[in-house]
């Protein structure tokens, strides 16, 4: 049955449903208040131009994919899949074999009876690829971020956190007691005179390995140095770097030839490995152990979907026996970055697969993704909150999976549109 075929199929069933459906009316005077106020924030939002509408595909995800409202295939250069394995046969199959051994679901949190042999070799794998001693899988990176600091950091400490961190670790830190500092972004200088006027009982650095709006890197040297100058622990969100980043794709560590340095690792399933969902914190036996009895979004939320485990599960076996596709990513890389500076556009960020086209304005960073698609190539523009104002980008992501051609017919529609909107001459 074909994806279409799929959706009619759902469309007739739900038609088919009988029985009394009981309907209450939202027409109180506190909805309609309600509905008033959410219009006039929606409609400045449109106002501004930032306003984000959400395109369908109707395929799987892929370098060519189905996108509703256009005929034919589009190249997708802005999905996290960095190594096209999103729809990639063999991971599909061990997560089918997976579905079909383990089920769909566990309908339980782990430490009641939601925890499967499966669930800890996938745990144990992850541990081996990151050489660490212990991991525990959460529903997604987010959950993790919002797990770690209220179960570790008490009033006593303090943690330090890039001004730029993505928003997962803005929120769990919110929610720890501890003492709280942003330092400006990659910024050694500021962030070591908040070290020194600290004197907490435990001091974690806190940084996102890459940073995912502008695909620069944490200076991982330089934060290190000053962990143990100062006696502070390091914390790293790796999700825009595992599993493609450094020479065997084992994250920034590795990309800076420091692999084991960091103290804890935050990252994700959801992109490089499987693409799916899940993500996962991996670092001390204690402090794992800790996360099991203390973290909330652990503790409370429905174990990872077998097919999910399984997925994981199989690309780590791929990525642990060949670098073949790492290393293919940063060639793709390198070809795109190469050809659009030479084509006159300002590229961000430091030879990572996250390549932000920068054009600053907003209207013209979604009139720019609307010329695109009509060309054939799915991209889309951000712009504020998800970025500053002023700083808004066409954000470019490389794949494995992407061809050399390609990447050159992307190229050659960026210069065209450019040049179209007066971006480049």
């Amino acid at each position: 049955m074909t994806t279409m075929h799929f959706t009619r199929h759902l469309l007739q069933q739900c038609n088919n449903v009988r029985g009394p459906v009981a309907f209450y009316s939202t027409a109180t005077a506190g909805s309609q208040k309600l509905r008033h106020i959410i219009q006039d924030q929606l409609n400045g939002i449109r106002e501004a131009g930032t306003y984000k509408s959400e395109r369908i595909i109707t395929t799987p995800q892929a370098t060519a994919i189905g996108v509703e409202g256009s005929s034919g295939k589009i190249l997708n250069f802005c999905a996290n899949n960095y190594l096209g394995l999103s729809a990639n046969s063999d991971v599909i199959d061990y997560g089918k074999k997976a579905l079909d051994e383990y089920g769909a679901g566990l309908s339980s949190v782990r430490f009641i009876c939601g925890t499967q042999d499966i669930h800890k070799q996938l745990e144990n794998k992850l541990t081996a690829f990151h050489r660490r001693e212990d991991t525990i899988l959460y529903a997604s990176c987010f959950d993790a971020n919002a797990g770690l600091f209220e179960a570790v950091l008490t009033p006593e400490d303090a943690v330090f956190s890039d001004e730029l961190n993505h928003a997962s670790i803005i929120d769990g830190i919110r929610l720890c007691k501890a003492k709280k500092a942003r330092y400006l972004h990659r910024n050694m200088a500021d962030l070591e005179e908040k070290l020194r006027t600290t004197d907490a009982r435990l001091k974690m650095i806190v940084t996102d390995g890459v940073f995912s709006m502008d695909g620069n890197v944490a200076p991982l040297p330089e934060i290190f140095e000053l962990a143990d100058r100062y006696g502070a622990i390091t914390f790293v969100d790796d999700c825009h770097a595992t599993g493609f980043f450094g020479p065997t794709g084992r994250g920034t560590e590795e990309f800076y030839g420091m692999l084991g340095r960091c103290d804890i690792i935050n990252s994700t399933l959801g992109k490089a490995l499987g693409g799916a969902a899940g993500g996962y914190t991996t670092g001390p036996r204690e402090l794992i152990d800790l996360l099991r009895q203390r973290s909330r979004p652990y503790l409370f939320s429905n174990s990872l979907p077998p097919p999910v485990v399984g997925s994981a599960y199989k690309v780590l076996d791929m990525l642990m026996s060949s670098s073949a596709l790492t290393v293919k990513v940063q060639s793709n890389t390198r070809r795109f970055r190469d050809a659009m500076t030479k084509a006159g556009f300002t590229i961000s960020g430091m030879d990572h697969p996250i390549s932000p086209v920068m054009l600053g304005d907003a209207r013209l960073a979604s009139t720019f993704a609307d010329e695109m698609l009509k060309r054939g190539i799915y991209v889309i523009g951000f712009s504020y909150p998800v970025v500053p104002k002023g700083k808004a980008r066409i954000r470019v992501q490389l794949s494995a999976a992407h061809t050399e051609e390609e990447i050159d017919r992307a190229v050659a529609a960026f210069i065209e549109v450019g040049k179209k909107l007066g971006v480049v001459s």
